[in-house]
């Protein structure tokens, strides 16, 4: 049983106890814009090895405790699904089931980038939807200028991780958790950096940690179907579902190094002090890639 449980805003965790699990059961967790969505692509190239998906990825790969669906429709789904299955969550690793055979996939990226990810993704939103969807009560509050949301989010407190956990001491708290289980056989965790710079040695290593096996030939096509240019181009097909203004808008850019770059060395020292007291300093020497 999961040791920590995770109700916020986004996610419920408890869901998790709903679901019948497979033994060969792929869960992709990891903070939200830190590659998620790659690692679900991935999964569906190396899964089906063909560019050619047989649906759309949200398809393939539900998001069982996103309190934007509903839960019944996804227990559904996943039990109808004949092929080898890969979920995604939000969740850290505390909060998953441990059930024998799951492999896990974690991913984690430098945390400033996350922030400038979250906040183009937060202009991405649909507002009105996400407030039917949620039944929230009001809107959510118009966004500053980048840089200074950047510096506000940096200073931030948290006084529960589970609960803010966009925050940057709950998107440090999510890698931690990945990053203490890093060496268990059932874990891998993969850096945003590493796949950025060789995606076809990431993916072979991903395939091995799976127990996917691909013939050579193929592998240039699922490579080349996973790069964030094609999936740029077909983000219909790729994006998650949810109110979100444009699929495409989704997958901005997929650059490392816009956090730094936005701000000042005022604020750059204020980040590195934020780092030193929430995490391993091991971790982020990792992190910084």
């Amino acid at each position: 049983m999961p040791s920590a449980r995770y109700v916020n805003f986004r996610e419920d965790s408890t869901r998790w106890a709903d679901l019948r699990l497979r033994p060969d059961d792929i869960v992709i967790t990891a903070p939200a814009k830190a590659g998620t969505t790659w690692l679900q692509t991935i999964c569906a190239l190396l899964i089906f090895q063909t560019a050619d998906l047989p649906a759309p990825l949200p398809d393939l790969s539900p998001w069982p405790d996103a309190r934007v669906t509903d839960a019944t429709e996804v227990r559904a789904r996943l039990a109808a699904q004949r092929h080898r299955r890969f979920l995604k969550t939000h969740t850290p690793l505390d909060g998953l089931p441990q059930d024998t055979g799951i492999r896990f996939l974690a991913a984690a990226r430098e945390p400033l980038d996350i922030a400038v990810s979250l906040y183009h993704q937060q202009k991405n939103i649909d507002t009105g939807k996400l407030m039917r969807l949620l039944a929230l009560p009001a809107p959510p509050p118009e966004l500053p200028p980048l840089r200074d949301w950047l510096a506000a989010w940096i200073r931030e407190e948290a006084e529960e991780v589970r609960d803010q956990v966009v925050s940057l001491p709950g998107v440090l708290h999510h890698i931690t958790e990945s990053w203490q289980r890093r060496d268990r056989p059932d874990v891998l965790l993969v850096h945003y950096a590493d796949l950025s710079a060789d995606l076809d040695g990431q993916m072979r290593r991903i395939a091995a940690h799976l127990g996917i096996t691909v013939p050579e030939p193929v592998w240039p096509h699922l490579v080349r179907a996973a790069t964030f240019t094609h999936v740029k181009q077909h983000a219909d097909r790729f994006a998650p579902r949810g109110p979100i203004k444009s699929p495409s808008a989704f997958f901005r850019q997929g650059r490392n190094g816009s956090g730094a770059a936005t701000l000042d060395e005022q604020d750059l020292a204020a980040y590195g002090k934020r780092l030193q007291q929430l995490a391993d300093p091991q971790l982020l020497q990792w992190l910084r890639r």
